[in-house]
């Protein structure tokens, strides 16, 4: 989140929001797609899989959550005039995720398991929203000391994502192993094909008329398919008694970045 914050500034912003349209249809993705379909996925794990309540509830945490910054990092590598609208759309979604993220989680699992509302609001404020202004504080007034530390941050998070994923992963090896792993390994996989499809479908049909509607479609892709999965690894650990719920958030951090960055490498050379 810090460096959601350090890659911003007020250009990025302004050029962006110069496109309305375009970040509204990214925040249908992100808030209305993507919870909708972490519903249907978390429900059919429990009704259709007969997977405990805590891995269901798990599935629609991970699609209440807001925009990855890997997302970001996509859009750049495929379409480097869309970056910054995409920087937007995550900076968006990641700032009214303090409001949003625990209402949605309230409405999926509220009747499933006890949801703390005011603590996840808490909670998300440290975890994202001081962050990422400190990140943008820097990046404003420190130049030097951001561009000096901008090379250190990926490999960084890499190694921050490893141990935050493999921890959860750890704790849980033996449920991860038995059959309803590999049920919740498919589920969340699913989720995330749905996720990328519709993000594009969605784009396609909403924006038939316009020049680029190709870039906007994979940016938008990306954006529905890809989102904060080490934020609700962190909520489900906090304010949720089962380690289980961990469990589909920590999966899809690896499945959603391998699933991102293979269709970077198919549209990147095609450019379909």
């Amino acid at each position: 989140m810090f460096a959601v914050g350090l890659n911003s500034s007020e250009k990025d912003f302004i050029e962006a929001f110069n496109q309305p349209k375009a970040i509204l249809a990214g925040y249908v993705g992100q808030f209305v797609i993507k919870p909708a379909l972490g519903y249907l996925f978390g429900t059919m794990a429990m009704t259709l899989f007969g997977l405990p309540t805590s891995l269901g509830a798990g599935i629609m945490l991970t699609s209440c959550v807001s925009g990855a910054q890997l997302s970001n990092y996509a859009t750049f590598l495929t379409d480097p005039t869309m970056a910054p609208l995409s920087i937007v759309m995550t900076s968006i979604s990641t700032a009214s995720a303090v409001f949003v993220t625990p209402l949605l989680s309230l409405l999926l699992i509220g009747k499933k398991l006890p949801v703390d509302v005011k603590g996840m609001i808490s909670n998300i404020l440290q975890i994202v929203v001081s962050p990422v202004a400190a990140g943008l504080l820097l990046n404003r007034f420190l130049p030097r000391i951001s561009g000096a530390i901008k090379p250190f941050l990926p490999p960084l998070s890499v190694i921050v994502t490893s141990l935050c994923v493999g921890a959860p992963l750890a704790i849980n090896i033996n449920s991860v192993l038995s059959p309803f792993g590999i049920s919740v390994l498919l589920l969340v996989t699913s989720f995330h094909i749905s996720a990328f499809i519709l993000g594009y479908a969605f784009t396609g049909i909403a924006f038939h008329n316009e020049p680029e509607v190709k870039p906007l479609q994979r940016t938008l892709s990306y954006e529905t398919g890809m989102q904060s999965s080490l934020l609700a690894l962190a909520l489900a650990n906090k304010f949720f008694q089962d380690p289980l719920v961990g469990v589909p958030p920590a999966i899809s951090v690896v499945v959603m970045s391998l699933m991102g960055f293979s269709l970077v490498m198919l549209w990147a050379k095609k450019k379909v």
